[in-house]
């Protein structure tokens, strides 16, 4: 079957089904590793603290990896891009189910991470290129579904088979994701040529835009919200709520359902009403943080706002949509750094989240968290409108 066809796919939907894959791949392999870092630990002899190495080696790889892969390939062909980054990412996750020392593993988990962002970006780049222009944010909304679903369905899966397969077994898994992905990129998405008239300086140009900066701190901060909370949810209902440690791979679950719902209505919000739908979501994450923070104490409020939390991927669509209005010709730079940003947003509300609990406040604290970093994405946007309107993009 020929995918040739210069932007439309003959097959739409198993195009948009073969970049989900790959965004089930990448989601898998970044959140396996936190249900196995006892068993690399132990595995690699080190204390399960320091995995947490290979975590940030993770995030600190897409962070790097979204700019300069941007800069680099944007005079590449999209869907060979697309086969190039499926590749790195195949090695780097065989290559680090293989290494027996742990400071190899953590440089191969960099380097696994590498091409997440530019992954990501291109596939909404391509997704959205094929449908008309009030279909798109659905269309990017269908792609980042695989990353809700590998929290759902990938992840605890993968964590179950590496306990008792070995964890490596995971990361040669996520390897034959990446490479059977790579297959239905080839097959299903159609070709879009390179930009010929691309350049390094063009690409990093967009990183000085006051419109691309002020959508990227959005999401940054606002989305930091939902990590500062997902990130310490088990033990808050453990200890909070009573919650039974079985229960914990639910909690991811329902997380994840919450995560699918938010996306597909995000999606269609932000196609209706592309700059009003991000304020409109900032404020939801905002008043669902806020109820985390009392639910938590009573295991059926808290299983239902964990999911509730969830409904905040929501932002993503809104605010990858927002970035291609606002790139102007630094289109793959700007949709590769959003993914960036939420990788930022991760470690942020991570980072914050631990701090509260650390002072002695509750485990619940963290919706606090969440609620105050909502409400300065929210923030950041208002000041980035009124900057817009005093000083208009030029036209074209």
């Amino acid at each position: 079957m020929s995918a040739s066809s210069p932007a439309a796919a003959r097959h739409p939907r198993l195009a948009e089904l073969a970049l989900a894959l790959g965004g089930f791949g990448i989601g898998t392999s970044e959140f396996v590793i936190m249900g196995l870092m006892e068993r690399v630990a132990a595995n690699l002899e080190v204390a399960t603290a320091d995995v947490g190495y290979a975590i940030s080696a993770y995030a600190l790889g897409v962070v790097v990896g979204a700019p300069l892969i941007s800069a680099l390939a944007a005079r590449v062909p999209r869907r060979t891009l697309l086969i190039l980054l499926m590749l790195v990412f195949a090695l780097g996750n065989v290559a680090s189910a293989l290494t027996t020392t742990f400071w190899p593993f953590v440089a191969l988990r960099f380097v696994a991470g590498l091409p997440h962002g530019a992954f990501f970006g291109v596939a909404a780049l391509v997704a959205a290129a094929a449908v008309p222009v009030d279909q798109r944010a659905r269309a990017i909304g269908r792609v980042m579904l695989g990353l809700s679903v590998a929290i759902v369905i990938g992840a605890p899966l993968a964590t179950w088979a590496g306990q008792w397969l070995g964890w490596r077994f995971a990361f040669h898994a996520v390897g034959g994701v990446a490479l059977a992905t790579m297959l239905m990129i080839w097959l299903f998405v159609p070709v879009q040529p390179g930009d010929r008239n691309a350049s390094p300086r063009r690409e990093l140009g967009a990183l000085v835009s006051q419109r691309v900066l002020a959508t990227l701190a959005v999401a940054a901060i606002g989305f930091g919200g939902m990590f500062a909370v997902f990130s310490y949810v088990v033990p808050t209902l453990r200890d909070q709520a009573g919650m039974p440690e079985a229960l914990g791979p639910w909690v991811l679950a329902i997380f994840g359902i919450g995560g699918i719902i938010g996306n597909l209505v995000g999606a269609r919000l932000a196609d209706r009403h592309p700059v009003g739908a991000i304020p409109c979501i900032l404020l939801w994450s905002l008043t669902i943080q806020l109820g985390f923070y009392v639910a938590a104490n009573h295991l059926v409020t808290g299983l239902l706002f964990v999911g509730l939390v969830g409904t905040g991927i929501a932002l993503g669509p809104a605010l990858q949509s927002r970035l291609m209005d606002v790139a102007g010709e630094a289109q793959t730079m700007a949709a590769s750094m959003n993914h960036a940003a939420f990788n930022g947003a991760n470690a942020l509300g991570a980072w914050l989240g631990g701090i509260t609990v650390k002072t002695g406040a509750a485990w619940s604290a963290t919706g606090l968290v969440g609620a105050g970093l909502a409400l300065g994405g929210l923030m950041i946007f208002v000041l980035g409108r009124q900057l817009e309107r005093r000083r208009p993009a030029p036209s074209g």
